[in-house]
């Protein structure tokens, strides 16, 4: 058997540029398949990671994937503010422990801007139970602190003390910008691995700080008030995006929805985050079994080559059969010779797939992380992606008893002819 393996891998050889193609396809196939895997699998983990012990989020009524979206991770925006006497109304009902008022529509050099209070930095938690946690400074105390998110920091290069400017809209380029009112890093927040690292952080007076001067999304034509003469000032919130509800009993969840979803003095909505995630990922079941097929009919296709190169050099390794035949070879060691170079193909083809996937995941996921917030990490190989590559090469080497049938078949006599 020794013998029939070290003849398998100089026959790959002797054939190196047809197999390497065929190597590269099966990895490409490989590849594709475990990324779809990986990012379907990572994908929910970090979603489900991001917000832990909220018992409703509260926004103006629209759609629950909507509001969780623009809420929590930052995607998209809201069709419509909440009052903040209807937040304070809802805030202090009874069976309300506490809430945390998120207030969007501002961005940073492409980050997105969130108005807050101290109660996020008291309440908020991610991963189930993890707090957030300072990795230098503190929460913003002034009118114009502000509280980076991990990633922001590191990517823009900012210390506790440095000056930002927050601009008007949301891009890498806002509308227009508040540079008449700069603020000041207080503080920069631990690595979380949610959109909270793509986030900066400040109050909602700075909040409304920024917009004192401004009516409708632009600057009041001869109207200029100084950071001085703000913080002498009255910055109550007009209004907010969401909030976030924690409740003293989780029994009240359902009561609370209800209410809130009837509340008369404007239209709101009040949804569970898991379920709201649960829809989500109906929503995207679809696209994730489509794109499961396609990856499957990518790695059939990848496996059909490998059949086909066999299949294609059985016609011209006639007489090469022939000759192991005739020098003693049995028909069951032509039959593992070739099965042999199908596993051999299929073993390469799924170790170049796996180091494809790590490269691509090192060089994709980082921009994922900056234009989404989903941190996915790159994380050794699961068990389903270990089954995953085993049933790829075990399909190959059943793939490659084809043309191994058919190599056993050929007559000594037919290999010895002299064809013209």
């Amino acid at each position: 058997m020794i013998r029939v393996f070290r003849l398998a891998l100089k026959s790959l050889a002797s054939r190196r540029v047809t197999v390497s193609l065929t190597v590269f396809a099966i990895a490409v196939s490989v590849s594709l398949l475990l990324g779809v895997e990986r990012l379907r699998t990572e994908a929910r983990a970090s979603f489900s990671n991001t917000v832990s012990g909220i018992d409703l989020i509260v926004g103006a009524r629209s759609g629950s994937v909507p509001l969780l979206l623009y809420s929590v991770f930052r995607i998209g925006n809201a069709t419509n503010n909440i009052s903040w006497r209807s937040y304070r109304d809802i805030a202090a009902h009874p069976d309300v422990a506490w809430t945390i008022p998120v207030s969007l529509g501002d961005s940073h050099r492409g980050f997105r801007v969130l108005g807050t209070n101290a109660d996020y930095f008291r309440h908020f938690r991610f991963a189930r139970t993890r707090a957030l946690a300072f990795a230098a400074g503190r929460p913003f105390d002034d009118v114009f602190d502000a509280v980076l998110g991990a990633h922001v920091a590191s990517k823009l290069g900012y210390r506790v003390g440095d000056s930002i400017v927050i601009d008007h809209g949301v891009g890498q380029i806002g509308f227009a910008s508040h540079a008449d009112k700069p603020f000041r890093v207080s503080g920069i927040l631990a690595r979380t691995g949610t959109p909270v690292d793509q986030t900066v952080h400040v109050s909602l007076a700075g909040i409304e700080a920024i917009h004192i001067d401004w009516r409708s999304g632009r600057p009041i034509p001869g109207l200029r008030i100084d950071a001085d003469r703000v913080r002498q000032m009255a910055l109550q919130p007009k209004a907010i995006t969401a909030f976030f509800v924690g409740l003293k009993s989780r029994f009240d969840t359902f009561g609370m929805q209800r209410r809130i979803n009837t509340y008369a003095d404007e239209p709101l909505l009040a949804i569970l985050p898991g379920v709201a995630l649960h829809e989500l990922w109906s929503l995207m079941g679809t696209a994730e079994s489509a794109l499961s097929v396609i990856t499957v009919f990518v790695v059939v296709a990848g496996l059909i080559g490998m059949v086909t190169m066999l299949m294609a050099s059985l016609n011209e390794r006639r007489r090469e059969m022939a000759i192991l035949r005739s020098v003693g070879a049995r028909p069951h060691h032509v039959f593992s010779l070739f099965v042999l170079e199908a596993g051999f193909v299929s073993v390469l083809g799924a170790v170049l797939g796996v180091a494809l996937l790590y490269a691509g995941m090192a060089t994709v996921l980082p921009a994922i992380e900056t234009r989404y917030g989903l941190f996915i990490a790159i994380n050794p190989l699961s068990v389903n992606e270990w089954i995953y590559i085993g049933a790829v090469v075990g399909a190959g080497i059943l793939a490659g008893m084809a043309p191994a049938i058919a190599a056993v078949r050929m007559a000594l006599a037919d290999g010895m002819v002299v064809r013209s």
